[in-house]
Formats: C-alpha cells, sequence, structure tokens
C-alpha cells in the first residue's frame, strides 16, 4: 500500500544535477560579472522549474535540489556560530584517479551557536511556498564537524572537554531543527556519513591513529543526533541518510553496515533511513534484522552514480531480498544518493537522472500499489 506521510515508497536523497543556466550564473557571480541579487533570480528560476519536474514524475517529496549550494555540507556549518571553513589538506580522500573535492574544511574557532533562524530557513521557505508535493529539507548531520577532523579541529582552548563539543553541537543543531519545524518543515533529513563510515576497516584505522575509538563512536553520535532532534513537533518526519561518499561518481569507504547497526536503527530516533545498497560495498541486507517495528528503510537500490538504468526485475528481486530482514510495508525505494552533494555533480546526464527517479516512480507503483 502507499504511504500518506514519508518517507514515501518512491522517494530520492535530494540533491540533483545543476542545469546549465545555473551554472553560467554562478561562473559569472564568482567573477563578480553579476551581483547576488542576479543570482538569487537564477536559482529561483531554476528552482520552480526543478520543482515541477520532480512533480511530474509523480514523486510526493520534493527538494530544491541543493541549488543553493555548492556542498551538501558546508553550506549549513558555514552558518553555525563558532565555525568557519578554510583551505587545508584532506585527510579523507576519495577512491578516484580524477580530481579530489576542492579542500574545503573546517574548524571551530569559538563556542557554538546558531543564527536563528538558520539562512538555509529561507532556503525552505521558497522552496514550500512553489511545491505542491510535500518539501523536503536536506542538512549534513551535526557528526560531520567531528569525524572528519577529530581533535584537532576543536582546540581545548575553546573546549577543555569533547563532552561539552558534543553538548554544545547538538544545542545548536536542535535550535537550527526547531527553526526549520517553526517555518513549516515537516519532512528533514540528516545527511549521516560517518556512521556508514564507521563500517569500514581502513577508516576505524585512521580514527584510532589518531587516538579516538571508532567502537566507541556510534553511541557517542547518536547521542549527539537525539540532542539535535529532540524538540520536534509530533508530526515532523526526521530521516537519516547513509553514504559512503559521493563525488563526481567516485566514493571513499566500503563495508556492510553490521558494525553499527543496532546502535543505528535502535539507538537514534529518526524516523527512516535511506540506505545505499547500490554497490556490493554496502554489504548485504542482514543488518535489517535490527530495524524494529515502527521504522521505515528507503532501499537506495539505484545507483545516482552511472546513468545505465538498472534491469527493474533486479531491483523488484533485491526488494524481495530485503523483506527476508524487514516487513515490505516497512519498506521503501530511492537512489542510493544524491546526484550531486557537490556543484560538479554526477558522471551522468540529466536525462538519465531523471530516467532513474521515473523508473523508481513506477517500480513503486508496482510494489507497493
Amino acid at each position: 500500500m502507499q504511504r500518506t506521510k514519508p518517507p514515501f515508497r518512491a522517494d530520492h536523497v535530494g540533491s540533483l544535477l545543476r542545469t546549465a543556466a545555473l551554472n553560467e550564473a554562478r561562473e559569472k557571480r564568482a567573477r563578480g560579472e553579476i551581483a547576488a541579487d542576479a543570482l538569487k533570480a537564477v536559482e529561483d528560476r531554476e528552482i520552480e522549474g526543478l520543482i515541477r519536474k520532480q512533480e511530474a514524475i509523480g514523486l510526493k517529496a520534493v527538494t530544491d535540489g541543493e541549488y543553493r549550494r555548492t556542498s551538501w555540507s558546508h553550506d549549513f556549518f558555514e552558518q553555525l556560530q563558532g565555525v568557519e571553513s578554510y583551505i587545508g589538506e584532506r585527510k579523507i580522500k576519495f577512491n578516484a584517479q580524477g580530481p579530489q573535492p576542492r579542500p574545503m574544511l573546517l574548524r571551530v574557532v569559538g563556542r557554538l551557536g546558531c543564527y536563528t533562524p538558520h539562512l538555509m530557513v529561507e532556503h525552505f521557505k521558497f522552496l514550500r511556498a512553489h511545491a505542491k508535493a510535500m518539501p523536503k529539507m536536506t542538512i549534513p548531520s551535526p557528526t560531520s564537524l567531528h569525524f572528519r577532523y577529530g581533535r584537532s579541529a576543536v582546540p581545548e582552548s575553546i573546549y577543555p572537554t569533547m563532552e561539552e563539543f558534543y553538548r554544545d553541537l547538538g544545542q545548536s543543531y536542535r535550535k537550527a531543527v526547531g527553526a526549520f519545524a517553526d517555518a513549516g518543515c515537516r519532512y528533514l533529513q540528516l545527511d549521516e556519513v560517518n556512521l556508514a563510515y564507521l563500517c569500514d576497516p581502513s577508516l576505524r584505522e585512521h580514527i584510532v591513529a589518531r587516538g579516538e575509538d571508532p567502537a566507541t563512536l556510534p553511541s557517542v553520535y547518536a547521542g549527539l543526533i537525539n540532542a539535535a532532534i529532540s524538540d520536534i513537533p509530533p508530526d515532523m518526519t526526521i530521516t537519516m541518510h547513509l553514504c559512503r561518499g559521493n563525488f563526481r561518481s567516485s566514493f571513499v569507504a566500503s563495508g556492510g553496515y553490521e558494525p553499527v547497526a543496532e546502535v543505528l536503527f535502535n539507538s537514534i530516533n529518526v524516523h527512516g533511513y535511506f540506505m545505499e545498497y547500490d554497490s556490493d560495498r554496502a554489504g548485504g541486507f542482514e543488518p535489517l534484522r535490527f530495524v524494529p517495528k515502527g521504522k521505515t528503510v528507503v532501499l537506495g537500490l539505484v545507483t545516482s552514480k552511472t546513468g545505465k538504468l538498472e534491469s527493474r526485475d533486479e531491483i523488484k528481486r533485491r526488494i524481495e531480498q530485503a523483506a527476508k530482514y524487514v516487513a515490505l510495508d516497512q519498506l521503501c525505494l530511492s537512489p542510493q544518493c544524491g546526484f550531486a552533494s557537490t556543484e560538479e555533480g554526477n558522471a551522468l546526464s540529466a536525462d538519465e537522472q531523471w530516467a532513474k527517479l521515473r523508473m523508481i516512480v513506477e517500480i513503486a507503483a508496482d510494489v507497493w500499489g
């Protein structure tokens, strides 16, 4: 049966390939050839068209494609008090022979807080005002301010203990989430790469090498995320997207969900999970046995990294396999990640992107009615 509340049977993670007009306007703005207002006018126009396309193919939740961002994460964190971005050396790299993401890093430069309302609340308000379907907002999980940098980004002069840092970060997020809720947001997604990264043996070694314990981090992160969403209204849905890295169709991590599954599904108070499952790197469906009744898993069986359409029969077969571990009524379908976690986008065409989303809507109708 279909769902009347999110996540929906056919859903998507959030980011979408930028249009040529948007890319051109951004380049002109970077060169100082147009003003900020002119860029916003292009963003507004392109986002309105994007909303209409999502609705036209039958999606029940729509996003702004993250069209106003350069990155899925940095644009959000830069709006928190006490955080700044800078150019540095990335410690965690993508598995690709090609270019790495721009070396934009984050660090704590003061006590953490949240400017209220967060700038992206205005982004949501525009989306809500122009969408007939449910508007969905995506923001990075708070864990991203810790995992990539560890203690090196959190000066002891500001936070003598990490417990104080986690407390203030959770409260900063609580204020931001509250501002989205006050603006009418009822579908909010936390993009969470770090719990998936903790399933990769090499990244666990990276954590050990800098003096932290990868076995305890999942519980620490659960407390941080729960604090961030502790004040949501009863009719607000919070989902979490699990990702192993997504930049120009490359990835960072490999490894099934088993090391974090019990904490992920039973200690974190989100309502649903967008699970990367488009390749062997994500492991099998066995960890889904920990999913409790009342929570929803959105199977990311359709890759956003390439344009080739998957076999519909194979997707349906894999849904059946997952249903051996969690009830079919608790499952939905989506791409494994966004199509453009950064403004550069993945290696496929816009037509291929829309064909994949259209196929997801059609498969969901076949499977769930």
